[in-house]
């Protein structure tokens, strides 16, 4: 009975996948199926929550601050790309605002529209190394639950794109995302450089406000497809519209207590609570041994 229902089980993910899968992708990497996206995460919390503490339990931080700059100014770059492809060959070059099929054809702009979806979600991955970065550092307060929580939801929240809908409507979303990531982590690699050019980063509070005006954005641009007739799958603008408010609500919040409240002991709890979403910022203490 077992062996039949897994089985089942395995028939049925195999038809989901050759029957709903985009062909194109097929043989790209981690796009056979899901599996190997879960277990990707579930090794992330094991190490960043488990493993890694254990290994650094006896031994010094690491002294990572030139790594820091390299992996930064890596992300920029590859953010940076990643808007030039979706501006080229997407949104600058015929895309709807109002709504966008995905293209699944063999042409070039479609096939580089797919390309650059499978590595927004590829890039998730990548981010792993934000947590990994603080065990080796052992800055072990920076690793809430939610930051692991969020960093490990994400490489599964965006697989489904990249396997089913490259392209189209649902890559604004990721543009948007990549144009931020490109101004968060130039922020970071400047912060990196230490406390000769901390001084210059007043702006860290316009750049909170930016990432809370693009989840407005990007909820709005996909509740449209709720009062359209438009060929997106709706669950797609379920799934964006979900996280949109999710997130706005937790970077209000933050907003709130770092630069509202001026209470200084919950400005230090929302800065640990934005670590969920990203890197956080030297204070002055801690710039000398990144």
């Amino acid at each position: 009975m077992v062996l039949g229902i897994v089985r089942s089980a395995i028939d049925y993910h195999d038809y989901v996948m050759d029957t709903y899968g985009d062909p194109r992708v097929k043989d790209w990497l981690l796009m056979s199926g899901p599996l190997p996206t879960i277990l990707l995460c579930l090794t992330y919390v094991f190490v960043v929550k488990y493993l890694g503490p254990k290994l650094m339990e006896k031994r010094k931080p690491f002294e990572l601050r030139k790594t820091l700059i390299v992996y930064n100014a890596s992300l920029v770059a590859l953010s940076a790309w990643m808007v030039y492809e979706a501006l080229t060959f997407g949104w600058f070059n015929g895309y709807s605002f109002k709504c966008q099929p995905c293209d699944f054809a063999n042409s070039p702009n479609a096939l580089r529209m797919a390309r650059v979806v499978w590595w927004y979600y590829f890039s998730k991955f990548i981010e792993f190394l934000d947590t990994i970065f603080f065990v080796m550092r052992k800055k072990d307060n920076q690793i809430s639950t939610l930051h692991v929580i969020h960093h490990a939801i994400m490489p599964f929240s965006t697989w489904p794109g990249a396997k089913f809908y490259p392209g189209g409507h649902i890559t604004f979303c990721g543009t948007l995302n990549s144009i931020v990531h490109i101004i968060m982590y130039s922020y970071y690699l400047l912060a990196a450089l230490g406390p000769e050019v901390q001084k210059y980063l007043w702006w860290k509070k316009y750049l909170t406000t930016f990432q809370i005006i693009q989840f407005v954005m990007v909820f709005y641009h996909s509740m449209q497809l709720f009062f359209i007739d438009c060929e997106v799958p709706i669950v797609f603008g379920w799934s964006i519209m979900f996280h949109a408010i999710l997130f706005f609500v937790l970077f209000r919040q933050f907003y709130n207590e770092a630069y509202v409240s001026g209470d200084k002991s919950k400005t230090r709890t929302a800065l640990d609570k934005m670590n969920m979403c990203m890197p956080s910022l030297p204070n002055k203490d801690e710039s000398k041994d990144q």
